[in-house]
């Protein structure tokens, strides 16, 4: 089931979804598209400066798109859309991926902790329910677990999972200064710094040809952010 049941439990709240996306033409559509299905109408699509249609098929969607002129980075994307988001009396934002691996039947428990107060964010974690996960990624990502409890302290099961809530406090305490793919760790890290109450929910993350392609999925891409990490560290 593609989102066909999912339902918004909070219809009567402002819950704003932010959607980075590059060149994600042959998948923003569905991903929008779903998202609508369920009763989700606050979303802003940042483009952030594709070269294909992505804006074209996330406006069919009737969906709010904004646009960056060159391609940013997903950290400058999310820091965009969150700041829209907020502009607009958001109570809650969702930071959701364009490219199909997240799932709207999993917003309900995403949301749910945040709506109640348990906490102020919550994390998805594809580690926490059994999910197929390619081997070569599974050794990444639990990489980055390792990685993120050595410079932070803080023991994640998932270190990069894009799928993420936060109340409108969380949201402007964490400001996204790294434009690209080092923002995920940069997340985690002022959640600590700060002492903001989180949790990890459990998610399934949907495994393509098409999303294995797209993202931090690499090891040089790893080595990338790991280097940008370090640096961080030391300029603190």
């Amino acid at each position: 089931m593609r989102g066909g049941k999912a339902k918004n439990p909070y219809p009567n709240r402002r819950t704003w979804i932010v959607i980075p996306a590059y060149n994600e033409e042959r998948s923003i559509g569905r991903v929008v598209g779903e998202l609508r299905r369920a009763g989700y109408n606050n979303i802003v699509v940042v483009d952030d400066g594709s070269t294909d249609n992505t804006s074209v098929e996330a406006e069919k969607q009737g969906v709010v798109v904004l646009r960056h002129m060159i391609n940013r980075g997903q950290g400058a994307a999310l820091r965009t859309g969150t700041e829209y988001a907020l502009k607009h009396r958001a109570e809650f934002i969702v930071h959701f991926d364009s490219d199909g691996q997240h799932r709207v039947e999993d917003l309900e428990a995403m949301l749910s902790p945040v709506i109640r107060g348990e906490v102020d964010v919550t994390l998805g974690s594809r580690f926490l329910r059994k999910t197929r996960i390619p081997l070569s990624r599974r050794i990444l990502l639990k990489g980055s677990v390792i990685v993120q409890w050595l410079f932070y302290g803080v023991r994640l099961s998932d270190a990069h999972n894009g799928f993420r809530v936060f109340n409108r406090s969380a949201a402007q305490r964490v400001r996204i200064d790294s434009d690209r793919m080092e923002h995920a760790s940069e997340i985690v890290e002022k959640i600590v710094k700060k002492r903001i109450k989180y949790k990890e929910v459990p998610v399934t993350i949907r495994y393509t040809g098409y999303s294995m392609r797209k993202g931090e999925g690499s090891v040089i891409g790893a080595l990338r952010i790991l280097f940008k990490m370090l640096i961080r560290k030391i300029m603190r």
